[in-house]
């Protein structure tokens, strides 16, 4: 990134900026609203993989005991379970970007009350609010 004209670019000379200009632009909604579509391809990504185990475990090993047969066996398995590994993964990734985007949007709104809590408007002629440092103290009331 670069600085120009006062507003820093990338490489490209583009400034890296949302839908209304501003630089850092997240929207919890849609964080909210596109979560649930990793969780629903991560449901469809693992009933899809599992109905795959099942058919070729069903098929035991068609290829045969013969010299080509074994070799051709020797080669396949160990690709057909990396690629069952590798779906797995996928599973987990698409299922950790769900609950990642649903933290991510929860923090962010917590974060946005908190910040207006601290700029909230107190009008002094209401004098302190409970809390605890007007508790009652030693069980007195």
């Amino acid at each position: 990134m670069r600085e120009s004209q006062g507003r820093v670019r990338d490489r490209r000379g583009k400034v890296p900026v949302g839908d209304d200009g501003k630089v850092l632009d997240i929207k919890t909604a849609d964080l909210k609203l596109s979560a649930p579509v990793f969780h629903e391809q991560a449901k469809n990504l693992s009933t899809a993989l599992t109905n795959l185990v099942k058919a070729l475990d069903g098929f035991g090993k068609p290829w045969g005991d013969d010299e080509q047969g074994s070799a051709f066996g020797d080669a396949y398995e160990p690709q057909q379970k990396a690629i069952e590994r590798g779906a797995g993964i996928l599973v987990l990734g698409l299922t950790s970007i769900h609950e990642a985007m649903i933290d991510m949007s929860d923090g962010h709104v917590d974060n946005d009350e908190l910040i207006a809590g601290m700029f909230a408007k107190v009008n002094p002629q209401d004098g302190p609010q409970d809390g605890p440092q007007d508790a009652p103290q030693d069980g007195a009331e």
